[in-house]
Formats: C-alpha cells, sequence, structure tokens
C-alpha cells in the first residue's frame, strides 16, 4: 500500500507547506493553514488515469522545423459575444474556467450555450443542482436540444464512467468546487480536491481533444476561489461580471491561450436568459426629452471594441468642511488629478465643491480616453450649462492641461458618426495623417483646456 503523506495548504491562496504555519508567508492571511491528505498513488482506479488504457510511445525532443502544425477549426457556438471573447470560438481540448458571483448567471450561460450546440453533443455535469432543477431551467429559457444530456454527480470516477460510455463533444462542470476525488482524503473544495481534479480533466481534455468548460467560485475579494495554480493550469479564464440589481453582465477575460484578452462581451439579463448585446452604446447612453447640464459622451475602447459610454457629473457646494469626491465606475484617484489640473490650469475653484462622477450603464472603465469627457461634464455641473448632445469626446488629459492623443482613433471616429453624431472632439495630435473626408462626422481638434472650453460653453 502507497505511504499516505499529509501537508498543509492555505485556503486562500494555496500555497503548500510541510507545517503549520499561523501566517501565511505567501497571502500574509492569518489562521488559513489546514492539514489535507495528499494521496502519492498512481493508479487510480475509476478516474481518468486508470479509464485511458491508450498506451503511447515516449515523447522525444524535436527542433520548432520538424513539428507539423495543421489549423483546428473552431467550434462556434453561435453565441456572437462568447465567441468573440473566446478568439472566434472553442478551441478543441481547450480548458476554460468561468467565474462569478453568485447569481449573477454562470449557470445559465453555460445551460444556454449547451442548449444552442443542437448538432454537438454535450454533457452538461451539475454537482449543485438536480436533474429536475436544470430541466426548470431550460423550459424557462425556451432552449430545446435532443443532443445536450445532463448529469447530476460530484465523484470524478462516476462522472468519467459516464463520459466513456457518451463520449460528448463538450463538457461542461458545473462547478469545480463541488468535485470529489475518493482518492484524496479531503473535503470537496479543498486545494487538493480542486487540484487533482483540474488536473484529470485537463489530461482528459488534451489526450481526447474534448473542449471543457469548468465554472469556479469566486472569494469576497473577487478572485477564483481555490489555489492559483488553478488559473495556470486552464488555457482561458473569464470573468462573468455585473451587478445583480441590474439587467447588464459583462464577459471578460484574464487569460486566453487561443486569443486577445483584450476582448469585452455584454449581455443583458431577460426572464428567458441572457442575450447577446450586438451595439452596446445604445445601451450605455441613456435617451433623454430635454438636454441637462453635467452630462457628457465619451469615446471609449473596452479591449478592442469601441464604445460611446454617457458620463454624469453633480458639482455642488460642500455642506461640511470637508468636500466629498466620489466616483461610481471611475478611477477616485484619476478624478483627484483631474480636479487638480481643473484648478490649476483651468482657474475653476473646485475646492469648496462636493463633486460626484457616475458612469451611466454600470460599467467600470479605466481608459485614459475617457479624460476629456469627465473633465467636459464636470465644467458643464459647475458653470450650469448643457452640452450639445451632438457632440463626444475622445481626448486624455495631461498634468499641463494640455490634451494628448490616444490610441486607435479611428475606431472611435467610426462609432461616434454610426451612432449619429454630429462632431467629435479630439486632440490636435491624434488628428495628423488621417483622412477625415471619409468620415461624416465634423471633427474638433483642441490642444489645451483652454481650447475646448471656448468651443463647447462659449
Amino acid at each position: 500500500m502507497a505511504k499516505v503523506k499529509t501537508s498543509f495548504f492555505c485556503q486562500n491562496c494555496g500555497v503548500e507547506s510541510p507545517k503549520w504555519t499561523g501566517k501565511c508567508p505567501s497571502c500574509g492571511e492569518w489562521n488559513t493553514f489546514v492539514e489535507e491528505v495528499v494521496q502519492k498513488e498512481e493508479a487510480q482506479r475509476g478516474s481518468w488515469k486508470a479509464n485511458n488504457k491508450n498506451t503511447k510511445k515516449a515523447n522525444q525532443p524535436k527542433t520548432l522545423g520538424e513539428i507539423t502544425f495543421e489549423e483546428q477549426s473552431r467550434l462556434i457556438t453561435g453565441d456572437i459575444e462568447l465567441d468573440r471573447v473566446l478568439g472566434g470560438g472553442i478551441v478543441p481540448g481547450s480548458l476554460v474556467l468561468i467565474g462569478g458571483e453568485p447569481g449573477i448567471g454562470k449557470s445559465t450561460l453555460m445551460l444556454q450555450i449547451a442548449l444552442m450546440l443542437s448538432k454537438t453533443k454535450v454533457l452538461y455535469v451539475s454537482g449543485e443542482e438536480s436533474e429536475t432543477q436544470i430541466k426548470m431551467r431550460s423550459e424557462r429559457m425556451q432552449h430545446h436540444s435532443e443532443s445536450c444530456y445532463v448529469l447530476s454527480e460530484t465523484k470524478t470516477q462516476q462522472i468519467f464512467q459516464q463520459i466513456e460510455l457518451l463520449k460528448p463533444e463538450l463538457l461542461v462542470i458545473d462547478s469545480i468546487q463541488t468535485l470529489h476525488n475518493q482518492y484524496v482524503e479531503s473535503a470537496a473544495g479543498s486545494v487538493s480536491q480542486v487540484r487533482e481534479c483540474t488536473a484529470e480533466l485537463m489530461k482528459f481534455a488534451k489526450e481526447t481533444g474534448t473542449p471543457v468548460f469548468l465554472i469556479g467560485h469566486i472569494t469576497k475579494d473577487g478572485t477564483i476561489a481555490g489555489p492559483k495554480i488553478l488559473e495556470h493550469m486552464v488555457d482561458t479564464v473569464l470573468q462573468f461580471e455585473g451587478d445583480r440589481h441590474l439587467s447588464y453582465r459583462i464577459l471578460r477575460t484574464s487569460k486566453n491561450r487561443f486569443g486577445s484578452t483584450n476582448e469585452l462581451g455584454i449581455y443583458e439579463m431577460h426572464a428567458n436568459g441572457l442575450r447577446p448585446v450586438t451595439n452596446p452604446s445604445e445601451i450605455l447612453m441613456t435617451q433623454r426629452e430635454e438636454q441637462l447640464n453635467g452630462v457628457a459622451i465619451g469615446a471609449m475602447l473596452e479591449g478592442n471594441r469601441p464604445l460611446l459610454i454617457e458620463i454624469q457629473s453633480l458639482v455642488s457646494p460642500a455642506t461640511y468642511g470637508t468636500p466629498q469626491r466620489s466616483s461610481t465606475g471611475h478611477d477616485a484617484k484619476r478624478l483627484n488629478m483631474l480636479l487638480a489640473v481643473l484648478e490649476k490650469r483651468g482657474g475653476m475653484r473646485l475646492g469648496q465643491q462636493d463633486v460626484f462622477l457616475n458612469i451611466a450603464g454600470g460599467l467600470r472603465v479605466d481608459d485614459p480616453g475617457l479624460d476629456l469627457a469627465v473633465v467636459a461634464s464636470i465644467i458643464s455641473s459647475y458653470e450650469d450649462k448643457s452640452i450639445d448632445p451632438g457632440i463626444c469626446f475622445a481626448g486624455e488629459i495631461g498634468l499641463g492641461g494640455e490634451v494628448r492623443a490616444v490610441n486607435r482613433i479611428e475606431n472611435r471616429i467610426a462609432e461616434a458618426a454610426k451612432m449619429g453624431f454630429k462632431k467629435i472632439m479630439l486632440s490636435r495630435y491624434a488628428i495628423k495623417g488621417l483622412e477625415l473626408n471619409k468620415y461624416p462626422i465634423e471633427v474638433l481638434a483642441v490642444s489645451k483646456l483652454e481650447e475646448m472650453y471656448r468651443h463647447i460653453f462659449l
């Protein structure tokens, strides 16, 4: 019988230690080390390692010129947003991890994708819901598929036995924290269990070419629960974000071995499931019947996708001694920097004013190209003057009060023209070499805040 070895694992970051330690040397948390049994037995009866009887010759080192490469066709899901985020579809043999807050819609998204692939044999394994609950959700989404199989199971040995019989073309695990390997003597969701179950699923995906989706829990800090090695093992890490009180959801990628990490997918939650939003600029701008001060439209880039979003500002005299600086969806430190530039370079007395900034639609943005729109909205609220609704902004503000150029300006201009804007304000240094005549929109080029003020408010 193989010798059983125990080790201590941090339940916060997953670092391993041969003995118990009060404070984790990696993440600094206290009393997070838990002793777990690590089974060193190689042959695990009932696992994918034991079920796979194929023997192959030992690998030999090769030069890059000796390696043959064939372009693999991706599996197109039919969901435009998910295909874009994954880089053009699902790669065969890939291991994708999707995380998000409870109730955000991870299971709904994965079940919806499984039902949309009507010509692909999909196995949906759920360790959190019964088969009846999954059936009720599918009826609510009004999607039906004869090639989607549901299995309510948590033991990996039983799951791999069903995989051998069914031979699915796509596997969905909901969730990785609920799986349990009986040869690892620790509770489901522990560091050892998550690591071992993920390793078996990764081996299955790579050897059979079957894509696997893992749904993962997150911690209170918003990071994916379990050891950090979990994110290193998988090929793609997706984050499903959004406010549960709002209808819009955002799908981001923080790691992608088969595509860009700059893509973004936007969904709208309905009673019958998630609807991909093909034109997010329409939902990020409020439809108003009258002009309001403190509102400006900024042309931003979220990854490779141009968006037009609404910036809302409210500037009012401070009631108490210390003025408030509050921002929702925008970096508070950058807001303080822009206010300092307005006071120093623009001559505006904002030291005794409360400033509130809001990004409409519930998005969190960090594009410096929104600086010009943020400054314009603050000036509009401070001066109590509305901005022409037919103009949008794209520019970065420097500490000297200059308007700096931003990247991919042509995409921003094209998006503004598509949305029906008549003017767009840019940095004078951003239009060099551009053919402005091909866009049905007037370009206002400025180099300083004073020029912007004269164009908009005088």
